[in-house]
């Protein structure tokens, strides 16, 4: 016959497992890691926009070269950048209009705010700008604008 081995009723079986301290000294350094890691990687987040933001003024800028090159002017202000992308209502202009000149219609800024088109512009024959995180003229840092004539 096989012994077999019984168990005292009152003794609980050893469960595998990590204890209360073991958890906690993982929770710490990983908080530890994160708050080393998170400001640099959102500090990185801001500059990364304003990298978007030249890549669409220059895209937006070379749309509207070739908008020129058709048309014989760049838009004008009232038309905005949308006459990049929506052929003219006048028959005449219609006619050479080749557009559209961008792919996709592209109003705001990687921060929500809407480009600014003056055509004429003081800089230029036209400027093209975004006024940054904070949206307004001006600033450092990620509040910079981002202008097309620099």
């Amino acid at each position: 016959m096989c012994a077999r081995k019984f168990r005292n009723p009152m003794q609980r079986p050893r469960e595998s497992g990590f204890t209360l301290i073991e958890l906690l000294i993982v929770m710490v350094i990983l908080v530890l890691l994160a708050s080393l890691v998170g400001p640099r990687l959102f500090g990185q987040l801001g500059a990364a926009k304003g990298k978007a933001a030249r890549a669409q003024i220059e895209m937006m800028g070379a749309a509207l070269d070739a908008y020129r090159l058709d048309m014989s002017r760049y838009p004008l202000t009232e038309q905005g950048i949308a006459a990049l992308f929506v052929a003219p209502v006048d028959p005449a202009a219609a006619a050479i209009w080749r557009g559209p000149y961008l792919k996709k219609l592209v109003e705001r800024d990687p921060w929500g705010n809407n480009y600014i088109y003056k055509s004429p512009g003081t800089n230029g024959e036209y400027e093209l700008s975004s006024l940054g995180a904070d949206g307004k003229e001006g600033g450092t840092g990620d509040d910079a604008d981002v202008l097309s004539w620099k």
